[in-house]
């Protein structure tokens, strides 16, 4: 997967050598140099070895789930509708609120298990299902003891400003909640990156701003769900802010686009939550093509919009339901899911990354994005541990 190679940057008859869990050396196995030519050998047996996947926009912490809602939706209630009635987000934070840490952990590891299955080695994950200091920092040491209990990289987003609670103003909440929880959390070392949802029925691209400016005073980096319900301004915000990703991005424009361009801005396409809530604004991947956007996917799992378990499952739906190639698809649960979180040593295999492998039971690499309900992984690799 290393970028501008043949295609994939695929090695037939390769060696991978790995040394103290990093890759020392990668080519044709006849061009082994002669230096490792006495270490252990593994053989995979002519398999498919690709980078671990990256899952790059999770929401894995989180109470009960919105199944109701569902129902609701495919009866003709709009998501927007739903959340304004009460619904939506708001739901999910009475249950989130309700959970105990150990309960949340416990369906978290559920979720992560399934993606550890489709061989990822590393995951977001958000908070923003408390919207009050005391369950927004439970969702986050949550999310940091995933981590502990599992083999998995995770990196946690502060997603104070997922909603506004129901009777709240918008900024009220920020500055008598939102911010002093994203310094409390940062202050406890429980925050990576800080979000924000920037729509009609969440935050105004001021109001983010507000946010932002108060990750860059405490030295964090930004995302944002941006353009998923309507055009508000969000891609050009946060390509102001240099984000690392701006993510949902349906209604993006070429102008967002050559923005996200110039600040070196993740676009994260999110089909389960297109597919899901029945959308028809597809993201504008020629215009992301044609800027030289770089493209991820990632399942944003959650309990509303993308109740989605299966990475694998979007590199396919990536490709049917928004016109990316494999090739592409691939490189956006890999190299370029690492680079919307900022993990700049794996997402490839190269000299010098970490070894998250994976290892795989197809002939090609086209099949990962051709099979539907299929996992062919064989093994994942964690650390260079079979």
């Amino acid at each position: 997967m290393v970028p501008n190679a043949a295609p994939y940057g695929l090695v037939a008859d390769a060696a991978i050598v790995v040394e103290a869990g990093v890759v020392a050396w990668v080519g044709k196995q006849a061009d082994l140099p002669a230096a490792y030519a006495d270490a252990p050998q593994h053989s995979m047996g002519g398999r498919l070895v690709s980078p671990a996947l990256i899952d790059c926009h999770t929401h894995l912490v989180h109470g009960g789930h919105r199944a109701r809602e569902f129902e609701m939706r495919l009866n003709g209630e709009s998501y927007a509708a739903i959340a304004r009635a009460g619904g939506g987000i708001i739901s999910t934070v009475s249950a989130t609120r309700g959970a105990s840490e150990a309960e949340l952990l416990a369906s978290a590891l559920l979720r992560v298990d399934a993606l550890i299955a489709e061989g990822v080695g590393a995951v977001e994950i958000k908070s923003g299902y408390g919207l009050d200091r005391a369950t927004e920092l439970k969702m986050l040491r949550v999310a940091r003891a995933v981590a502990l209990a599992r083999d998995v990289t995770v990196r946690t987003s502060f997603l104070g400003a997922h909603a506004v609670p129901k009777g709240a103003d918008g900024d009220e909440y920020l500055d008598d909640i939102c911010i002093p929880t994203l310094r409390a959390a940062h202050a406890e070392g429980l925050v990576d990156a800080v979000d924000g949802f920037c729509e009609g029925i969440a935050f105004s691209p001021a109001q983010i701003a507000r946010l932002f400016d108060v990750a860059g005073e405490l030295g964090l980096p930004v995302k944002l769900h941006a353009e998923q319900l309507s055009h508000l301004g969000g891609a050009a915000l946060a390509a102001r802010y240099g984000a690392l990703s701006a993510d949902h991005v349906e209604y993006c424009t070429t102008d967002d686009a050559r923005a996200l361009a110039a600040s070196g801005t993740v676009a994260v396409l999110l089909p389960g939550a297109f597919y899901t809530l029945r959308e028809t604004q597809m993201p504008p991947v020629a215009a992301f093509r044609s800027q030289g956007v770089a493209m991820a996917l990632a399942t944003d799992w959650n309990p509303g919009s993308s109740p989605l378990g299966s990475l694998l499952l979007v590199v396919n739906m990536g490709c049917t339901l928004f016109g990316l190639t494999p090739e592409e698809a691939l490189a956006g649960v890999t190299r370029v899911a690492a680079r919307a979180l900022g993990l700049a040593d794996r997402g490839q295999i190269a000299p010098g990354l970490r070894a998250d492998l994976a290892v795989w039971d197809v002939a090609e690499p086209a099949e990962l994005a051709y099979r539907i309900g299929t996992n062919s992984l064989h093994k994942r690799i964690y650390g260079g541990v079979l």
